[in-house]
């Protein structure tokens, strides 16, 4: 059972309104999620993006080249059902973000540090009205708790969707602050990205590449981005 994989049954994938959003046609077959509901997606783009990776299958399924349909499930399987707990775990990110903790040395490193994250902190001070305290090293740094609960309340309002994206943009990076940032199109992806592994480059930079290390980074980043662009097929 474990080399059981499925395989293509379909010849046309269309993406088609229904009643309160919209969804995907394998033929006349409505794709369903994992746990058996109907994939309602709240948007024509999303649903397309979705249409078209189904579409670029060939004989065998690869869900690993569908990261659209995986945000798609996760939103409606995981996200819907316990919405209350991945709130609270992603605010819990609030109380330990990336860039509230900074290095000791070199001075390089930390000028970079307070380059690149600084600004955004800033930002979240002023924008989300939760501005955070930074700290050396890797104790843990005491957050005042009126900007934790302005930041819960951020993505508290986020729909089950758009909430799937977050998930993926704040554990991958790290950093609450950096994913609003991107959600509320402050920073572009990209740059969010780089902010996220300043500590990483720097090390590369003074040692040198560690080709596991890459093929590592580049599978984070490429989560990233896709989680970037799942958010961006929510709101359209």
């Amino acid at each position: 059972m474990s080399d059981w994989k499925p395989k293509r049954f379909w010849k046309t994938a269309t993406a088609t309104p229904i009643d309160g959003g919209f969804t995907v046609l394998l033929d006349a077959r409505p794709v369903r999620t994992p746990a058996k509901a109907t994939l309602q997606v709240p948007t024509q783009a999303m649903a397309q993006a979705i249409a078209e990776e189904w579409d670029a299958q060939k004989d065998v399924l690869d869900p690993t080249t569908m990261p659209v349909t995986r945000g798609a499930n996760a939103a409606i399987d995981k996200v819907r059902t316990q919405r209350h707990e991945v709130v609270s775990l992603l605010a819990e990110y609030g109380d330990s973000d990336l860039m509230c903790y900074r290095a000791a040395g070199p001075e390089a490193l930390i000028k970079r540090q307070a380059a690149g994250w600084d600004p955004i902190l800033e930002w979240s001070a002023k924008e989300l009205e939760a501005r955070l305290s930074v700290g050396e090293g890797v104790m843990h740094v005491a957050q005042p708790q009126q900007a934790l609960v302005n930041l819960h309340k951020e993505l508290a309002a986020f729909d089950d969707f758009a909430l799937a994206a977050a998930h993926d943009l704040i554990s991958i990076s790290g950093s609450l602050v950096l994913a609003l940032a991107v959600t509320k199109g402050a920073l572009a992806a990209e740059d969010a990205w780089l902010l996220s592994r300043i500590d990483e480059h720097w090390q590369i930079e003074q040692w040198g590449e560690d080709d596991l290390a890459t093929q590592s980074e580049l599978a984070k980043q490429k989560g990233f981005m896709d989680a970037a662009r799942f958010y961006v097929l929510a709101q359209d």
